[in-house]
């Protein structure tokens, strides 16, 4: 039987797809889209000006001005998403701030409704963590842990204030038990069965929140361990998941994204609905600390952090990047 040489001086059929930048665009199996990506903000009551985030370079905490102005800007940008966080003046053990119709949350999804309308989809965050003097996602017991049902009463009017306040999807982000079921059935009966919930199905407690408690002012002494889930763990997020979708959720979140690719990969291959994942406010700090020490090339470390997400599964990823990729979209597609 004769053996022929491989002749190795010969262009190979994947490198043939590689030969120019025309090339790659057309044979490259996952995109990042400007529209695929979510912006997440921080808004602060009682500034006049926006307030630069020591941990997380060129991210800030906005007066509700320079928030009308970043809605509009990711709107005509075309981003899929706008992510909003209040970070109130006051603060009480049950998180009071957050369900007040004039609370700073509210109060900036009011404006940024009236700003960009149905340009953008508004979404709110909705957890107790940024509201409480104690920094938990919910409300306590006597014992010091968190109550998950009493939690759950505070969730139900929480997700009627931002529905009425012109959030377009709602994000519960605590990890309480329930928490999908409770406010699918409290917007459904205030009228509001046209909001959507993204449910935080699969939020691991995670070394890389640390920028992030900055940015929200958090109160929080200790961790999360008790209702987050555990980092070792892989197959509980598919339950999780279930759980989620049983209870209405319209969209679910991996949270982190870089870390748990795996996680991602796994829930997306079974998620009937529009999986999200969120590269947090560490892994966002990691990205520019090292490239602000010459140590990485910032924007190719950008582009190719968030394509791998999108990658693993991601419909749509939240990224404090997100105004900079979709710049960076037109620039390379000649659409700038």
């Amino acid at each position: 039987m004769t053996h022929r040489t491989p002749r190795y001086d010969l262009v190979s059929r994947p490198r043939r797809l590689r030969t120019t930048p025309a090339m790659r665009r057309l044979a490259a199996q996952t995109r990042v889209h400007p529209a695929d990506l979510i912006l997440p903000v921080f808004v602060r009551e009682g500034l006049t000006e926006p307030a630069p985030l020591g941990s997380m370079p060129g991210v800030v905490q906005h007066s509700l001005d320079s928030l009308r102005r970043a809605a509009a800007e990711a709107a005509a940008k075309g981003l899929g998403g706008f992510m909003l966080f209040g970070v109130p003046a006051e603060r009480d053990a049950c998180g009071t701030a957050g369900t007040d119709p004039d609370g700073i949350l509210n109060r900036a999804l009011r404006e940024i409704r009236a700003e960009v309308g149905d340009e953008i989809v508004l979404m709110a965050d909705l957890c107790l963590d940024e509201f409480t003097d104690h920094g938990h996602c919910g409300v306590l017991a006597a014992d010091g842990t968190v109550d998950n049902d009493a939690t759950l009463e505070v969730y139900g009017r929480m997700a009627v204030a931002q529905a009425e306040a012109g959030a377009h999807v709602l994000g519960p982000s605590g990890m309480m038990d329930g928490q999908v079921g409770v406010i699918r059935s409290a917007l459904d009966e205030a009228g509001h069965g046209d909001v959507a919930v993204l449910a935080y199905s699969a939020k691991y407690s995670s070394a890389f929140y640390g920028p992030f408690r900055e940015a929200v002012d958090s109160q929080l002494q200790g961790d999360r361990r008790t209702y987050q889930m555990d980092p070792a763990n892989r197959r509980e997020a598919l339950h999780e998941l279930q759980l989620d979708l049983d209870e209405g959720a319209d969209m679910v979140m991996v949270k982190p994204a870089m870390s748990y690719l795996d996680i991602l990969r796994d829930v997306a291959e079974v998620s009937p609905v529009p999986v999200s994942a969120y590269q947090i406010s560490g892994e966002y700090a990691m990205i520019e600390a090292a490239a602000a020490n010459g140590w990485i090339d910032r924007r190719a470390a950008v582009q190719e952090s968030v394509l791998s997400i999108r990658r693993a599964g991601a419909d749509s990823v939240l990224t404090y990047f997100a105004v900079e990729l979709a710049d960076w979209y037109r620039e390379e597609n000649g659409t700038a």
